[in-house]
């Protein structure tokens, strides 16, 4: 480990912890991690993991910065109004670490595009803001065997789970085997998000990524984590492997990727 000066002034609080130190500091360094969305959700997320040293951050989206965003995206702020979100976060990182390297995706992600993309990657993190999406990026990551740290978001509710099914462990389709019909769950325009819900998800997806590139802790594979920020709480409820999963049992009937008819919402 050959840190800087500058390195070991801006990591020293990690370094002095007995179960990150400086093995674990350079373990963030070398760590790649993808995140799917520079939103309410990928905002918080990404400044964390930047903050943290994590050295390669993958980040796509196919939207620009609106005025409506600024309410609870954070890495986004007036002089970036107009801009593509995922130009805009690279500002905001860079200007932040300067250690770190961005890859930028400014595109929504597609059968055709999202292995190849997500395969450089060590972990992925999802804030996307539809369901076609997301049982998306969960078929691309169990073809690719890739750590999927999902977070979602619904006026004062979030969730986040991490989900390991390279390792026998559940997946997203575990827990929703199919999209919910079109018009049952408001969009995000249609019923509105508290603007500090999203950080409280966001970082919680940060810190499981970090975990999970450190190797300490306990992951939440196995598990789902429900945050109610009226009542200020928190539950952990058990998330069992289906057994007729389709993309993870034994019979699985999904052999490849497809997508879902795409309904969009901002978070």
């Amino acid at each position: 480990m050959n840190f800087t000066e500058e390195q070991i002034e801006r990591y020293s609080r990690h370094i002095i912890l007995p179960e990150v130190g400086g093995i674990g500091q350079q373990k963030l360094l070398d760590a790649k991690v993808f995140c799917l969305g520079a939103g309410g959700l990928g905002s918080p997320a990404l400044m964390y993991l930047a903050a943290a040293g994590v050295g390669t951050l993958g980040v796509a989206d196919g939207d620009v910065v609106d005025m409506s965003n600024l309410q609870r995206q954070i890495i986004h702020n007036m002089d970036t109004i107009g801009v593509a979100k995922v130009e805009s976060a690279r500002r905001t990182i860079e200007n932040m670490n300067p250690d770190i390297r961005v890859n930028i995706y400014n595109k929504r992600l597609t059968v055709d595009n999202i292995q190849e993309i997500i395969r450089e990657y060590d972990i992925i993190l999802d804030g996307s803001d539809n369901f076609p999406t997301r049982f998306l990026m969960n078929d691309a990551c169990f073809f690719e065997k890739k750590t999927l740290i999902s977070g979602s978001m619904f006026r004062f509710d979030g969730q986040v789970t991490t989900f390991k099914s390279q390792d026998g462990l559940p997946c997203y389709r575990c827990l929703y085997p199919e999209p919910p019909p079109e018009g049952m769950v408001p969009s995000c325009q249609e019923a509105g998000v508290l603007g500090a819900l999203p950080g409280v998800v966001g970082v919680l997806q940060a810190t499981e990524a970090i975990k999970e590139i450190l190797g300490i802790g306990d992951s939440l594979a196995g598990y789902l984590m429900i945050y109610d920020a009226l009542s200020m709480s928190f539950k952990k409820v058990k998330v069992r492997k289906d057994p007729e999963c389709p993309i993870c049992s034994e019979n699985a009937t999904i052999k490849e990727l497809s997508m879902y008819e795409e309904r969009v919402c901002a978070l």
